[in-house]
Parts: C-alpha cells; sequence; structure tokens
C-alpha cells in the first residue's frame, strides 16, 4: 500500500492475527510515550531473534514522518526494524499505513485524506507470520495513540492477540507511565510479558531508585537495561537485553 494508495478494506471485528500461530514467537512492543527507545528495543529483541537462528521480520503498522529518497518513501524506524531482521518482505507489509507528515497519526492519515483501519493491518501481520518464524511489532507513540474514530493502538494490540513488551522511558514521571499503561494492557486482556528500562539522553536523577520501585509494582520481569549508547545499534541496544523469558523464545517451550 503506497501512499497515495485508497484504503481497500473495512473495520469488522475478527479473530485474533494469531490464532493458530502460537508455536512461534510473537510480540507487541509499545511504550510509555513517543520517542522513548521502542525502535532500539524492537531492532534489539529482532537482532538477538536471528542470533538465535530463525526468521525474523519486524512491523511498524503505523509510521508518521516519511521522506522521499530514489523515489522512494521512507521512514527510519520502519528501515530500521528491517535491517535489523532477516526475512525482506515487502514494505505494503511491513508498514501498511506509512504517511509523510511528523504528526499524530489520525492527523497524518487525515492530510492525506486516508482513514487508518485493523483489516490491512490484520492482513499484513497474518502473511509475515507465514513467512516467519518470529516477528516483531513495533506500535507507534504509547499505548493509546488515536488512530481513526473509535480505533487506537491499544484496539491494535488488542485485535493482534500478542503478549506486549513494554519500554519504559527513564524521566520524570515514568512510574505513573508505566503503570497505567500495565493496567491499560491489562484491562484489553493481553498479557505484559516483559518490560526494559531505556536510559534517555537526559539523565534521570534517582534512576536507580525508580527502577526499584518498578521491580516491586510492574507485573511482569525486567528484560534489561538500556544505557545511553555512543552510537545507537541493535547489537549494543541486545548486549544489555536478555529476552529469554518471553513467551515461546526460540528453543523454549514455554506457552
Amino acid at each position: 500500500m503506497s501512499l497515495d494508495d485508497p484504503v481497500l478494506a473495512t473495520q469488522t471485528e475478527a479473530a485474533p492475527a494469531s490464532a493458530g500461530m502460537s508455536h512461534r514467537f510473537a510480540c507487541f512492543v509499545t511504550g510509555t510515550d513517543t520517542e522513548i527507545g521502542k525502535t532500539l528495543t524492537s531492532a534489539a529483541l529482532l537482532h538477538a531473534l536471528v542470533r538465535t537462528g530463525v526468521r525474523a521480520c519486524g512491523m511498524k503498522p503505523v509510521a508518521a514522518g516519511a521522506e522521499l529518497r530514489d523515489g522512494v518513501w521512507h521512514n527510519d524506524d520502519a528501515d530500521r526494524l528491517g535491517a535489523a531482521g532477516n526475512v525482506g518482505m515487502l514494505a505494503s507489509l511491513t508498514t501498511p499505513y506509512l504517511f509523510k507528515e511528523a504528526a499524530a497519526p489520525h492527523i497524518a492519515a487525515a492530510l492525506e485524506g486516508r482513514l487508518i483501519e485493523s483489516v490491512p493491518i490484520l492482513a499484513a501481520y497474518t502473511e509475515i507470520a507465514a513467512a516467519c518464524d518470529a516477528v516483531v511489532v513495533e506500535g507507534v507513540g504509547g499505548f493509546r495513540v488515536p488512530l481513526a474514530p473509535g480505533f487506537d493502538t491499544a484496539d491494535l494490540a488488542r485485535q493482534l492477540d500478542l503478549p506486549v513488551l513494554l519500554v519504559v522511558g527513564l524521566r520524570l514521571g515514568c512510574i505513573n507511565q508505566a503503570l497505567l499503561t500495565a493496567e491499560a494492557i491489562v484491562a484489553r486482556g493481553l498479557v505484559l510479558a516483559g518490560w526494559v528500562a531505556n536510559e534517555l539522553e537526559t539523565p534521570m536523577n534517582f534512576a536507580d531508585e525508580n527502577i526499584a520501585a518498578l521491580l516491586e509494582l510492574l507485573p511482569a520481569p525486567l528484560l534489561g537495561r538500556v544505557p545511553r549508547l555512543a552510537q545507537p545499534s541493535a547489537a549494543g541496544a541486545a548486549a544489555h537485553l536478555n529476552f529469554s523469558c518471553l513467551p515461546n523464545w526460540p528453543g523454549h517451550h514455554t506457552q
């Protein structure tokens, strides 16, 4: 689906896209806010999956902010996921909704006269999952970002029905943001499978104490703490993370 293609499907309630694929690894990556390390964590997760020897692909269903390069529209986050995986898929599948303007998704979509709907995303996910052993789906912004009237990223996560990985950006207020996000995830019947503490460009006072509080309060294991990296990379972040406790991690039989 190009930036100029019309939407071809309508919003419907369907069976979870992950139905029948429980033996494969898949997860939905969300965060406490925008710009807190979701893409870096997702790329690190893909890097770790590739190292286990499986066919892994990243998916950024909705991306806002694109640049035209050699006649092709690119989004940096989507490109980073593509580089971290080892299965090449059409961009129309890995990012069904790519918008030019770097704005809230529903605003970026409206500027192009388009409507974000779940059916193209679920269909793309199903096709990717059929071709891979592992799929990492990165959300946009936080957990409850509006995509269209009556449809937000929490609804998308629920329809995909995947275990959720929460990225917590370490800054003032992160405890409240993390706990509210965790409550929203659980309220939708989803599994909060783990969380990552990510250090942002501005150092946080009492970061250790905040992490200690989250260890007690979040109902999921800490997968690691990513420090500020001089040159952020999937491999560099993966060196600080352990994803092996996630459901259906390659080589494990956790359900």
